[in-house]
């Protein structure tokens, strides 16, 4: 969604290229931060799989108002609602991978970073992909992007399920 805002607010609201410029990725980021500053501060308590499966709810729910909406300011209030939600993802998955497996060390985060790459490649391409064959049409696009949230907590939830066949992990 970050990719996009700037050209979402260009196109739903009508508003030229340097509003859209700043309106867009900076209202998304802000929203983006505080995610990350709440989780921050309370989430110390909150187990990190459910909270993401929660914030993945709620992206997938901010890209359906986004997609979906006919009002162009309730569909970009979904945009800045999806930076909400998003910023517990990234170090979320950080925290649960070095979590689940101690040992994994530069090997690990070298994969992690490449499934960021592919993430933040190939999510933004299908969103101009369906763009471009929809006449030009961001609401298509974005509405193809849903999927990944909903991808987030289907495996969200295989993670827990293996989690609870799993023995505890020994002490040294």
């Amino acid at each position: 969604m970050a990719q996009w805002t700037s050209a979402f607010a260009e196109a739903s609201l009508g508003v030229d290229k340097a509003i859209g410029d700043l309106a867009g990725p900076c209202g998304f980021a802000f929203c983006m931060g505080l995610g990350r500053l709440w989780y921050g501060r309370k989430g110390q308590n909150m187990d990190l799989s459910a909270y993401m499966m929660g914030a993945g709810a709620l992206c997938f729910a901010s890209y359906l108002t986004a997609s979906l909406a006919t009002s162009p300011i309730v569909a970009f209030a979904g945009c800045m609602v999806s930076g909400l939600s998003v910023g517990i993802m990234w170090p979320g998955s950080i925290s649960l991978t070095s979590a689940r497996m101690p040992e994994g060390g530069t090997a690990m985060f070298a994969l992690l970073a490449l499934g960021g790459d592919m993430g933040g490649t190939l999510g933004p391409s299908l969103v101009g992909v369906c763009t471009g064959t929809s006449e030009n049409n961001i609401q298509d696009g974005l509405l193809a992007a849903s999927i990944f949230p909903v991808l987030l907590v289907v495996c969200l939830i295989m993670v827990r399920r293996s989690r609870r066949r799993l023995p505890p992990p020994q002490t040294r």
